[in-house]
């Protein structure tokens, strides 16, 4: 498989590219990022995807305020629209500084990206951080898995995911046999495997699985010493500790951590696309290069030890604006 050949979303007839485009830091949001992104920047940034290979586009209606749906919806605008092959996913959000994540919510919510997106329909929306509201909340009557449920047979929605972090929830939602993709973040990188048991039963059930934040935050990107932390919070001493081995190993064989933390994910045949955060318009290509790059199986072999511990330590109700 070449690195750039799409694959299939599991069962939804949907082909997609090995790396999806996220777009949280695209709304603007330096208090979790440390910079600006200015509009122009942000629709350049889009428009270069779209002349990529990496037409997959993730984003969520609380994204900077809404600012990352309008500012895709702007770049689609500029572009004359979607080209073929091309597709956006995004998230029902409960209303912005509230915890109301009804059903009635989860109407406005999707009503509010199509408005900003100028798509007529959305071929992919995600309930987004369900651990927000219990499970029985959330799947009761006038709940919000309810009034996705009938916005599909509508045809306002065509597939419906969840995306979220902890993975004994994201699990129960899986098991209702309502969702057609799961994307989980943070639980499937170089220092937590926590997500394999969710891959596995994904893969089993014909259920798309899509892999978010395989750089940590930054840390699987840019090492321990410039990012001392894993999804945004400080990393435990013995979390750094593999990090900087893995580092070390991947220098001595000459290839980018960064290149290394990618393809641990978009190697698995069980990940259709691994969604790495872009808000440059260089970044797209800076995203190939690190594909390309050639990791050869005695780095694998040696990795495999520090991979194999499994979980870095992040809370199990935390979440991610990565996703």
């Amino acid at each position: 498989m070449s690195t750039t050949e799409h694959r299939h979303l599991g069962s939804t007839g949907l082909s997609v590219p090995p790396v999806c485009v996220g777009t949280s830091a695209l709304g603007s949001f330096p208090a979790q990022y440390g910079y600006d992104v200015d509009e122009r920047t942000a629709i350049d940034t889009i428009l270069a995807a779209l002349d990529s290979e990496f037409t997959f586009i993730d984003t969520s209606n609380e994204y900077g305020g809404g600012d990352s749906e309008r500012r895709i919806g702007r770049a689609i605008a500029e572009r004359g629209g979607l080209p073929s092959g091309a597709l956006v996913a995004t998230k029902v959000d409960p209303l912005p500084r509230t915890t109301d994540f009804s059903g009635a919510r989860v109407r406005r919510s999707v009503d509010e990206s199509i408005e900003r997106l100028g798509l007529d329909t959305l071929p992919l929306v995600y309930l987004h951080d369900p651990e927000k509201i219990s499970f029985d909340e959330a799947t009761g009557p006038g709940g919000a898995v309810e009034a996705m449920l009938d916005l599909r047979a509508q045809g306002v929605i065509e597939h419906l995911g969840v995306a979220g972090g902890p993975i004994e929830l994201e699990l129960a939602y899986l098991r209702t046999g309502f969702f057609d993709v799961v994307l989980s973040h943070n639980r499937w990188t170089l220092v937590d495997s926590s997500a394999d048991e969710l891959i596995d039963e994904c893969a089993a059930r014909g259920v798309g699985f899509v892999n978010a934040a395989p750089f940590g935050g930054g840390m699987l990107a840019r090492g321990p010493a410039a990012v001392p932390t894993y999804c945004y919070a400080p990393a435990a001493p013995d979390v750094l500790g593999r990090v900087e081995a893995i580092e070390s190993l991947c220098r001595d064989h000459d290839v980018p951590l960064a290149a290394a933390a990618l393809q641990f994910s978009t190697r698995d045949a069980r990940v259709a696309s691994t969604i790495v955060g872009m808000s440059r318009p260089d970044r797209p290509e800076q995203t190939r290069q690190l594909l390309g790059v050639s990791v050869p199986d005695e780095l694998w072999a040696a990795l495999d030890p520090l991979i194999k511990p499994g979980r870095a330590g992040i809370q199990t109700g935390s979440s991610s604006r990565e996703v």
